[in-house]
């Protein structure tokens, strides 16, 4: 295994993203809404656990993102939190918990800090809610910001395709990117953009940018962990790869053990008091 800057450090913090991004060394990061599997990210060592809002589809079976709710993140998060001790645990404001009003933005971020422990929130958005974003900094609370496909507004764009593919959205897309910096977010998520774009917005900026579907010149990449190790099987993107194919092994391990109980074989006497 190569040397990583990371190797032997304690505890991940904004502030070790920012020298692996100046050392050009990728960011990995991955999602955990739950205890055992958050324990195996960070003995892995992944960088930074995502608490998603994509709990709402994977864990809830959820259409869209936009049902779960703050009190069901902060299970979640707390879950995650007391596995975790290495990584730098991120969790989404949800959707309805920050847009368009600044101080009830704050008091969620609050809570999911005081709540659950976690060492970062993340939102949706530019200009829109930069007003959010800076009530929540002004507290002191760290913010990871998310730009291109923003799944808690699928309702506005009807689709979850790639987005910024035109340069008005482009640029849009850009401006937005250096505000975040300005205002002080310590990373960006791009999500399903042009890699051309994805490089583009990463070379101007000096904070780290996390990309999924965003190419490979991003500062990192994230990816759902039940999509990545083939758990869920009715969602393939392009840009997902599947590392493990799990759902075809627990399917056959479940019918193994169906087998062994309806023919006795299970438990043996060994397996017995």
């Amino acid at each position: 295994m190569a040397q990583y800057l990371t190797e032997n450090v304690q505890k991940i913090t904004t502030n070790t993203l920012q020298k692996m991004r100046n050392a050009n060394e990728p960011i990995a990061m991955l999602t955990a809404y739950d205890y055992s599997t958050a324990i195996l990210l960070d003995m892995a060592k992944i960088d930074v656990v995502l608490v998603g809002d994509s709990a709402a589809n994977v864990m809830a079976g959820y259409k869209t993102t936009l049902p779960i709710t703050l009190d069901e993140m902060i299970y979640h998060a707390s879950s995650v939190v007391r596995a975790v001790n290495r990584a730098l645990v991120v969790v989404d404001l949800p959707f309805g918990t920050y847009q368009g009003n600044s101080k009830q933005a704050l008091a969620s971020a609050i809570r999911i800090m005081k709540e659950s422990g976690a060492d970062a929130i993340k939102l949706e958005g530019g200009a829109e809610v930069i007003e959010s974003i800076d009530r929540i900094l002004s507290a002191g609370i760290p913010v990871m910001g998310h730009l291109g496909l923003t799944p808690q507004s699928i309702n506005k764009f009807g689709t979850y395709a790639v987005r910024a593919t035109s340069e008005e959205e482009a640029a849009v897309l850009m401006e937005n990117a250096k505000l975040l910096e300005e205002h002080g977010c310590f990373s960006l998520v791009l999500e399903k953009i042009p890699a051309t774009l994805a490089a583009k917005v990463t070379g101007s900026l000096h904070i780290p940018t996390i990309g999924i579907g965003a190419g490979m010149a991003t500062s990192g990449q994230v990816l759902v962990f039940h999509d990545m190790m083939g758990i869920t099987q009715q969602f393939s993107p392009r840009y997902l790869r599947r590392y493990l194919n799990l759902s075809e092994e627990i399917v056959g391990a479940i019918e193994h053990y169906i087998d062994d109980v309806k023919n006795h074989n299970f438990p043996n006497e060994s397996e017995q008091y």
